[in-house]
């Protein structure tokens, strides 16, 4: 992915979750509470829940709120009733888009989900319509402002920790990893003291589309922006080159 970094985005993301830092803790505290209860509290044997922790800090979520949510979690998994959905589909001028969601009422979410594509006149489509075009990744971002450390230096602890690929961009430093060498290397960099902008397993395109059409990108906004503001949407990926 070296050459299109996604960093300007992510630092917007992180401006706009910012300002709704109750929601993005409660949407994490669901990613515990579904983690805990499939493998247990213990992250050291429960890598999924690693793996939310590790989404967690790189959402500045304190530590202490982390460890009463696995807490909570352990004590009342009989009554965490969330499940995981995907939803793949088209966005105006072809965009693939995939959205997850985690969800106690999965009618409500599809609805939800197929207005936010149809407003933005895209559509739904079958599972695996548009995931063949996305390579599931470890990703981590390094803001250059907050690593003291050298661009070799650095791509030597990824790429000693498992990591797949290390690129320098003009304001940031990415590294990719399988998904299974993603806890590796996220924990080798903690211990290293680097400060992550964004630490994620996620969907990268393979190719990025780019839209000309003023109406096709409005509406494509519209159906991302409805998609933010659903409390069910995990994340969303896509392949526009925005």
């Amino acid at each position: 992915m070296s050459g299109h970094s996604k960093f300007a985005n992510i630092k917007h993301k992180k401006e706009k979750n910012d300002a709704a830092k109750g929601k993005i803790f409660t949407i994490i505290g669901r990613e515990i509470a579904v983690a805990v209860k499939e493998g247990g509290p213990d992250p050291a044997n429960n890598f999924k829940l690693a793996q939310v922790i590790t989404k967690a800090k790189a959402n500045n979520m304190p530590n202490d709120t982390i460890e009463r949510g696995i807490k909570k979690a352990a004590g009342d998994v009989g009554n965490v009733n969330y499940k995981y959905v995907t939803y793949e589909g088209y966005g105006p001028g072809g965009i693939a888009i995939i959205v997850d969601a985690l969800t106690d009422n999965q009618n409500r979410t599809a609805a939800n989900i197929r207005n936010a594509f149809t407003k933005g006149q895209g559509s739904i489509g079958t599972p695996g319509c548009v995931s063949f075009m996305f390579d599931k990744k470890g990703q981590i971002i390094i803001d250059k402002e907050d690593c003291s450390m050298e661009a070799d230096d650095l791509m030597m602890v990824a790429l000693d920790a498992g990591a797949e690929d290390f690129a320098e961009e003009e304001d940031s430093f990415e590294i990719m990893t399988a998904p299974d060498s993603f806890d590796e290397v996220n924990k080798a960099l903690e211990e290293a003291g680097i400060a992550m902008a964004s630490a994620e397993v996620t969907m990268i395109p393979q190719n990025y589309v780019e839209l000309t059409d003023e109406t096709a990108i409005k509406n494509l906004q519209k159906t991302l922006d409805m998609l933010d503001d659903d409390d069910d949407v995990q994340a969303v990926y896509h392949n526009w080159d925005e």
